[in-house]
């Protein structure tokens, strides 16, 4: 009998590079892991890789100067406005430096007391003691500095991020207000640098007057070209959403024709082990700190491609629910046999809305399992960009 049910492990590989061929690099290790771990690579295994080392091996990057040149391209100059850049110094910090390079003068509105992803400028507890409501108290600089002090520092990063930001360009503003109307007061030209709200964000400018409201992911979705330096990378679909640092000078963007990847990387693993093992490509996970209230989810999607394998969700039954109620009164071995026979009999069956399957997860099996990877593989030193499941699609009735 089976004890063991899905496993994750995270494979190490080498340091990925530009132009380095990834599905060789990956194909590799995974053949390092069956000889040297004894791993067996089975019919329906998941090979998880992350975003990051497929960009960087398509030297998927841009440059300050690039970001720059899109801005004034697309703006022309002039004033503009950027509302709800979330606070991450890795995600933004970057973008804003080009953006202020490429245009006469920003005005920044950050939204508090919190960014899209939860990240807190100042507590709930303090705007309550300051009588504030953040749709409608839209707050300069100096006013933030009179009700919250000359230095406000986040909890885990220990920066004060209105500084910060203010410190990226001698032509940069801040104004702190949750109603992204509120950046029409001083520029009708504005980048929504939120994430997975930027649509409604731009409806909602364009509906008070905006003349001209884009994205993020409207920035670099082509390639930039500037006299004299290479040309950028580029994503068609996201732009500059999901890009992180790299150097002082330019960043990583979002990885781009990743379904090609996942093509290639599948039949890869099908010739070297003659089975069919499902590849996604995996970025943040969906999930949430429950301490600081930070959703991890700053990527434009948890997984930007994966096989055929992968589509769908859960159709799970809850076995405690079955123990407690249909099979309270059988014996151990009879509630067992009971419950591999409901389990079997689900096949085909949409569980959805039956009370035998309450309380399971109904989340894109993309979504859960790029949550997992991110968590096996982190973001720090572990070196494992890779990340193999088994046993994901196991069920209690298989021995």
């Amino acid at each position: 009998m089976r004890v063991i049910g899905t496993s994750a492990f995270g494979l190490r590989t080498p340091i990925i590079r530009e132009s380095d061929d990834l599905v060789a690099v990956i194909c590799q290790t995974v053949k390092d892991a069956i000889e040297h771990e004894k791993i067996r690579i089975n019919d329906g295994d998941i090979i998880g890789a992350t975003e990051a080392v497929v960009a960087r091996s398509q030297g998927n990057y841009a440059t300050i100067d690039h970001i720059a040149a899109d801005v004034k391209a697309k703006f022309g100059g002039g004033h503009v406005g950027v509302v709800f850049p979330i606070l991450s110094r890795n995600r933004f910090a970057m973008l804003l430096k080009g953006i202020a390079q490429g245009v006469d003068k920003v005005t920044v509105q950050l939204s508090y007391p919190a960014d899209e992803v939860g990240n807190q400028l100042i507590s709930w507890d303090d705007i309550d003691d300051k009588k504030l409501n953040p749709y409608s108290d839209c707050l300069s600089e100096a006013e933030y500095r009179r009700l919250f002090g000359n230095e406000v520092k986040h909890r885990f990063t220990g920066i004060d991020y209105v500084s910060y930001y203010k410190s990226l360009g001698s032509n940069i503003d801040i104004i702190l207000c949750a109603d992204p109307k509120r950046i029409l007061e001083y520029t009708d030209q504005v980048i929504a640098a939120d994430i997975h709200t930027r649509e409604r964000t731009k409806r909602a400018l364009y509906a008070a007057g905006a003349k001209k409201a884009i994205g993020l992911d409207d920035l670099l979705t082509k390639s930039v070209h500037i006299p004299g330096c290479a040309d950028s990378g580029y994503n068609e679909q996201f732009g500059l959403l999901g890009s992180n640092k790299s150097t002082e000078e330019r960043v990583k963007l979002f990885p781009r024709d990743c379904d090609a990847f996942v093509q290639k990387m599948q039949k890869a693993l099908f010739e070297l082990s003659g089975k069919r093992v499902e590849v996604l490509v995996y970025g943040d996970g969906g999930f949430k700190d429950p301490v600081g209230g930070i959703w991890e989810l700053a990527d434009p999607v948890v997984a930007p491609a994966f096989s055929s394998g992968l589509t769908g969700t859960p159709n799970e039954l809850k076995l405690k629910f079955l123990a407690d109620n249909n099979f309270a009164n059988l014996s151990k071995d009879e509630a067992r046999k009971a419950i591999e026979k409901a389990i079997q009999a689900k096949a085909g069956v949409d569980q959805m809305g039956k009370m035998e399957s309450e309380g399971t997860t109904p989340r894109q099996l993309t979504d859960l399992l790029g949550s997992l990877c991110d968590l096996v593989s982190g973001s720090g030193d572990k070196g494992t960009p890779i990340v193999l499941i088994q046993g994901y699609f196991d069920n209690y009735a298989i021995n």
